[in-house]
């Protein structure tokens, strides 16, 4: 059994900044990609930015510049630095790993509101 749990969002004005934490537990034995992705009411789900285990990134056209991903392979934590933020970055942010248990994983955390004020 293989959890994601995030934790950081809330509400922010804009303007302002926000770290979002995804750690991985349970039976792990290495994890691949780890990204995020963002849902808006009404809308689908969406890309944010994703990193590799060797820590590649990438990163959807609207948060460029201002959303930093990063890891921590020893805590198997990734985390989502967010500045500068808009009213258009409201949303449910969701975590997703590839874990390598006795098996190829894909998990998605629980997800997490963040709520940005104009």
């Amino acid at each position: 059994q293989v959890q994601l749990v995030e934790s950081g969002g809330g509400l922010v004005q804009a303007g302002g900044s926000l770290r979002l934490a995804c750690a991985a537990s349970g039976s792990i034995f290495r994890i691949g990609a780890m990204g995020w992705y963002r849902q808006a009411p009404g809308k689908q789900r969406e890309l944010v930015a994703t990193i590799t285990l060797g820590g590649s990134t990438n990163y959807a056209d609207s948060v460029k510049g201002r959303f930093t991903i990063s890891r921590d392979n020893a805590k198997n934590t990734a985390y989502l630095q967010m500045n500068s933020l808009k009213p258009e970055d409201t949303a449910v942010y969701y975590c997703n790993a590839l874990v390598l248990t006795v098996t190829m994983l894909e998990v998605w955390g629980q997800g997490n509101l963040v709520t940005v004020s104009s």
